[in-house]
C-alpha cells in the first residue's frame, strides 16, 4: 500500500479490464482512494463493524474537492468515533436531523405562527374574535415575532403579560393569555412546537363581571355630548346608543345592509358575534340621524374616515366625548371643570338599555333577542320549538328606548321614568 500524494494520485487509475481501482493509504490506516473508469479518485473510509464484523464504507470526498490531508483528518474523526463505541453514519444522520430541525424552528417565527394559526384555524372562527385574537398576540410581543416561535420562553410571556398588568391592563392581559394559549395549543398539536408557554401560568384572566348601568344622568350628558361632536364618532355614539348593538357592529355599519326607508337594518352573520344574521329595527330618531350623515364617494361604509374602512380609534373618541361631557358639567353646575374620565364604556349602553327596558315592563325574550343573545327561556327544548322572532316587540322595545332617551323636538334627552303597563 503506497503513501497518498498528489503524484500518486494523479497517476493512480483503473487497469484494464476493470470497473474500478481501490487503494489504501499508509499514513492513515482506513482512509482508502477508489479510480473509476469516469477518471475520478474518490477518498473513502473503512473500519469493521464491532457487532457484525463486516467492512463499513463511508465515502469522504473526490480528490480536488478535498485534499489529501482533509480526507485524513476526516478519516481519523470518522475511526475515533468508532473507536467510543459510536456509529459514524448514524451520528451523521443525527447531525443532519438537528440542523434540518433547527432550520425549521428558525423559520417558524412568532408571526408566522401567528399568521398560520389565523390561516388554518381561525378562519373558521368568528371575524372578530380571529382579528382580536392576532392583533393583541402581535402587539404584545412585538419584539418577539421575528424570532423562532418554539424559542419563546415561559419567562418571557409571563414577563410579558406582568407589564401589561402593571399598565392597568389586567382584562388585556388576560385576554392575551388566552389568546397565546389557544395558538401554541393548536401549534402543539401539530407537531410545530414542543412546549405551550402560555400554559399554567400564575397570571390572573383578568375577566371581571361588568354591572355598570349609567344614571339618567349619565345618559342625558352623553347624548347631549355626543351631538356635539361632528361626523364620524358624534353621530356613532348616538347610533350606538339608540340601537344598542356592539360596538364593531354599529362601527361597520353599511348603507347596503339599510332598507331604503332607514327602518330596518339588517347585519350580516359574517359581522355578528354569535355568527347569525340580525335585523335592527331603526328608530325615527335613528333614522333622523342617518338622513344627515355623508357619503363618502362610492363608499358602502356609514361611518368612516376613508372611504376603505370602518372608524377605530374609539379610545380617543371617547376621551374627546368625555371632555365634552366635563365641558358640559362645568356650564351646569358653574364651578370648577370635573373629571374628565367618565368611568363607562361603550357596552355599557346595552346593559344600560335592557335595564330600563326590563324597568319598563318588557319581557326578558325580547331584551335577549334585542341584544342578539339566547334568551335564558328559550334555551333547550324551548328553543327547538320557539320560532317566533319577536321582531315587532323588538321594534316596539326600541322606540320606548328611544323616547326615553331623546326628544326629536328639541334634539335633548329627557331621560323619563315611564309607568307604563308591562309591554309584551
Amino acid at each position: 500500500m503506497p503513501k497518498f500524494t498528489d503524484r500518486f494520485l494523479k497517476g493512480f487509475a483503473v487497469e484494464a479490464g476493470q470497473k474500478d481501482r481501490l487503494a489504501f493509504d499508509t499514513d492513515c490506516p482506513g482512509l482508502g482512494v477508489r479510480a473509476t473508469t469516469k477518471g475520478t479518485r474518490s477518498f473513502l473510509v473503512q473500519w469493521t463493524d464491532p457487532a457484525t464484523r463486516r467492512k463499513v464504507r463511508e465515502p469522504l470526498g473526490v480528490w480536488g474537492s478535498i485534499t489529501i490531508e482533509q480526507a485524513r483528518v476526516a478519516a481519523r474523526i470518522r475511526l475515533g468515533e468508532v473507536a467510543r463505541g459510536l456509529d459514524p453514519a448514524a451520528e451523521r444522520q443525527r447531525r443532519k436531523a438537528e440542523a434540518n430541525a433547527a432550520r425549521d424552528e428558525a423559520a417558524l417565527t412568532l408571526d408566522a405562527l401567528i399568521s398560520q394559526w389565523e390561516t388554518l384555524h381561525l378562519a373558521k372562527r368568528r371575524p372578530r374574535y380571529a382579528a382580536e385574537a392576532t392583533r393583541a398576540l402581535r402587539l404584545a410581543f412585538d419584539k418577539h415575532l421575528k424570532r423562532p416561535a418554539a424559542r419563546l420562553s415561559r419567562s418571557t410571556v409571563i414577563e410579558t403579560l406582568d407589564e401589561l398588568v402593571a399598565g392597568d391592563k389586567v382584562t388585556t392581559a388576560g385576554r392575551t393569555m388566552a389568546y397565546g394559549r389557544a395558538c401554541y395549543g393548536w401549534a402543539l398539536k401539530r407537531g410545530r412546537v414542543s412546549a405551550n408557554p402560555f400554559q399554567g401560568l400564575p397570571i390572573s384572566p383578568g375577566v371581571t363581571e361588568r354591572d355598570r348601568v349609567l344614571s339618567e344622568e349619565e345618559v342625558r350628558d352623553v347624548w347631549a355630548a355626543a351631538g356635539k361632536m361632528p361626523y364620524p364618532f358624534g353621530p356613532f355614539f348616538r347610533v350606538a346608543l339608540l340601537s344598542l348593538q356592539r360596538r364593531e357592529e354599529v362601527a361597520g355599519m353599511r348603507w347596503s345592509e339599510i332598507s331604503d326607508d332607514l327602518s330596518r337594518w339588517e347585519i350580516p352573520a359574517a359581522r355578528m358575534k354569535n355568527g347569525r344574521a340580525h335585523d335592527v329595527h331603526l328608530t325615527a330618531a335613528v333614522q333622523e340621524i342617518l338622513k344627515e350623515l355623508p357619503r363618502r364617494g362610492a363608499s358602502d361604509l356609514v361611518f368612516t374616515t376613508t372611504g376603505r374602512t370602518p372608524i377605530s380609534g374609539f379610545s380617543r373618541a371617547k376621551a374627546a366625548l368625555d371632555a365634552e361631557i366635563a365641558d358640559l358639567r362645568e356650564k351646569r353646575a358653574s364651578v370648577s371643570r370635573q373629571k374628565a374620565s367618565v368611568p363607562w364604556r361603550l357596552h355599557d349602553f346595552r346593559r344600560t338599555g335592557v335595564t330600563r327596558l326590563a324597568a319598563m315592563g318588557f319581557d326578558s325574550i325580547v331584551v335577549d333577542r334585542l341584544l342578539a343573545h339566547q334568551p335564558a327561556k328559550l334555551r333547550g327544548v324551548a328553543g327547538v320549538y320557539q320560532r317566533h322572532d319577536f321582531s315587532q316587540e323588538r321594534a316596539r322595545a326600541l322606540d320606548a328606548w328611544a323616547a326615553c332617551v331623546c326628544q326629536s323636538s328639541s334634539d335633548n334627552l329627557l331621560l323619563m321614568t315611564p309607568r307604563s303597563k308591562k309591554i309584551s
